[in-house]
């Protein structure tokens, strides 16, 4: 690069940096009050989850005990609606919206009307729970598929049934999801997915109750082939 070219290139970058000093210069009031309203909006939000949602999480977790009972008597018209000066599930997802205990309640309610046999109900509530617990998580998704399945809608209870399984990856529930999953399969008479279904079961959880008795399900859905 010539000499002439270097100083045209070192006198063009210093007018570009010229250019935005001026941009600066002539709209520093615009640009501090730019940066006052995001440093006011952080601070807002830090004030909003320590003053405001952080007490209604506490509230929340304390109004939920008492329908928590009822929901583990298996009391569900009280676990839902409440008792007395107690609110149920339903109160609490109103009256105490984007907590953690109103997510939570969502799993509650939504297994309540399952067990009442209101399965619309169920689906709706359940498929209002996030969860990161696999556990829980897992249990909502299944659940889903059972209601699905007492309406009929198999396609649906294969997906979740699908799902939950996929979710739990624990010896306890994966094994039985995938074992709701094959006797949908059954219903559908899809027999070569409900014996896939069953040797994932011997194969990736030989140690479960359901893995015990896969074989007996594998030779009859053999036969039906």
């Amino acid at each position: 690069m010539s000499n002439t070219e270097v100083k045209t290139r070192s006198v063009q970058v210093n007018n570009d940096f010229g250019q935005t000093g001026k941009f600066v210069k002539d709209n520093q009031k615009s640009l501090l009050f730019i940066v006052g309203a995001i440093v006011a909006l952080i601070l807002l939000y830090f004030a909003y989850q320590k003053f405001y949602l952080a007490k209604r999480e506490t509230e929340a977790a304390d109004q939920m005990h008492v329908a928590e009972s009822f929901w583990a008597q298996k009391n569900w018209d009280k676990a839902i609606k409440g008792d007395a000066g107690y609110p149920g599930f339903e109160k609490i997802i109103n009256d105490y919206s984007s907590t953690k205990a109103a997510n939570l309640a969502y799993y509650y309610l939504g297994t309540a009307y399952l067990n009442k046999g209101d399965f619309n109900k169920a689906i709706e509530n359940l498929s209002n729970f996030r969860g990161d617990d696999s556990f829980v998580s897992a249990e909502a998704l299944g659940s889903t598929g059972d209601a699905y399945v007492e309406l009929k809608n198999y396609d649906k209870a294969e997906s979740y049934f699908q799902k939950a399984a996929d979710k739990a990856k624990n010896d306890f529930l994966s094994p039985l999801y995938l074992k709701k999953l094959a006797l949908v399969y059954e219903v559908q008479k899809d027999y070569k997915s409900a014996i896939e279904s069953l040797q994932k079961i011997k194969t990736d959880y030989p140690n479960s109750a359901e893995a015990q008795n896969a074989d007996e399900y594998i030779a009859r859905d053999q036969a039906r082939q």
